[in-house]
């Protein structure tokens, strides 16, 4: 088939959109280009449209409208097992008649592989997700952790250049959902592959991806690596949902030489960056992390911008404090300051003075 794209993006989205009824788009006017070897997470809420955009990459669905490329050819009509594109899911989708080994083996016989080159597979993928012993065993004998990697396995039996993962650690209890992050991690890098994971999970997104593509409404807002969509959220809905996010709101009162003066809703003015803001009179939520505050003032640095405000709770979680706060009409204000000799144990009801630089303060749109 005729490569349809100049490109040298290995997988494309040009101008995706998707409608099951004909008249609402649950993706809308997707454009999306992934380098081989990218780990990509797609995130976002329950309905925010990232479950069907891998679909349409798998074959499952079909797009309303646009072009679907991998490594420049169009696969907008090429049947799902055909693409040559390996797939998890978090119910793993195992054959339970069938031991592990021949669950393995099942994408190489459909694509006629001879016994002895399936054999050679099949323990090179076991031998990568460290399940070499476990061929002849039942996936009823295994463990969900054990099962997901033998799912994993199954993937890169064919040795796919692309491999989609929708939630595929969602079954897992905590402490091995965690390990498993690394592991697929440390695999991916290891053989090179281009991953598309779909999850609802910041923090696994955070972990595993080289960049993160935050979706809602349909749409992608916005698309970075990790350190740069927690550090820097373009609008207020990647702030809130990246990780803990303090706001309060107010009104741009100007904005010069790249600062933005913001008259909080309680009379007080702060300075921040403005990123979703244009001019002044608009309305403006401003966001702060609660690991950038600080109440400490042999910590605060020159420059530091303080409030006052009212210790409503503190909690002692170990290596860190997490304390809730009034400030500036807002009680549910997070900060987040770690357990070191100097830092002081705050109480309910202690008034005290915090404090953050105007730069790790973004005013943002108001909805």
């Amino acid at each position: 088939m005729a490569k349809t794209s100049n490109s040298d993006a290995f997988v494309e989205f040009e101008r995706v959109q998707k409608s099951y009824d004909g008249e609402n788009l649950v993706v809308k006017d997707l454009n999306l280009i992934m380098p081989k070897g990218e780990f990509l997470t797609m995130l976002g809420p329950s309905g925010s449209g990232k479950t069907t955009c891998l679909m349409m990459l798998a074959g499952f669905e079909t797009a309303t409208h646009g072009d679907i490329r991998l490594d420049g050819t169009s696969i907008n009509n090429i049947p799902p097992h055909k693409r040559g594109i390996g797939m998890v899911f978090q119910n793993y989708a195992l054959f339970p008649h069938m031991t592990v080994a021949e669950n393995l083996a099942f994408p190489l016989e459909v694509r006629k592989m001879g016994k002895s080159e399936r054999e050679a597979k099949v323990k090179r993928a076991l031998d990568m997700v460290q399940m070499g012993a476990f061929g002849g065993r039942r996936p009823a004998q295994l463990s969900g952790g054990q099962q997901q990697r033998i799912a994993l396995a199954r993937a890169l039996v064919f040795e796919a250049e692309l491999v989609l993962m929708d939630e595929p650690l969602g079954a897992l209890d905590k402490q091995l959902r965690e390990h498993m992050q690394f592991e697929i991690k440390r695999i991916a890098d290891n053989l090179g592959i281009t991953v598309v994971y779909v999850t609802h999970d910041q923090t696994e997104a955070l972990t595993m991806s080289d960049r993160v593509a935050v979706f809602d409404d349909g749409r992608i807002q916005q698309l970075a690596p990790p350190d740069q969509l927690y550090e820097e959220p373009e609008n207020s809905f990647v702030a809130q949902f990246i990780g803990e996010n303090n706001t309060l709101e107010g009104v741009i009162k100007g904005i010069n030489n790249g600062v933005a003066v913001v008259e909080l809703d309680d009379g007080e003015l702060i300075d921040c960056k403005p990123i979703n803001v244009s001019k002044a009179g608009e309305r403006t939520r401003v966001s702060i992390r609660p690991e950038r505050v600080e109440y400490n003032k042999s910590r605060l640095q020159e420059g530091a911008h303080t409030l006052k405000a009212e210790v409503l709770e503190f909690i002692y979680m170990g290596d860190i404090f997490r304390t809730r706060l009034r400030v500036a009409g807002n009680d549910e204000f997070i900060i987040k300051t770690r357990n070191a000799p100097d830092q002081e144990r705050l109480q309910p009801g202690q008034q005290i003075e915090i404090g953050w630089m105007p730069e790790d303060c973004r005013a943002l749109d108001a909805t």
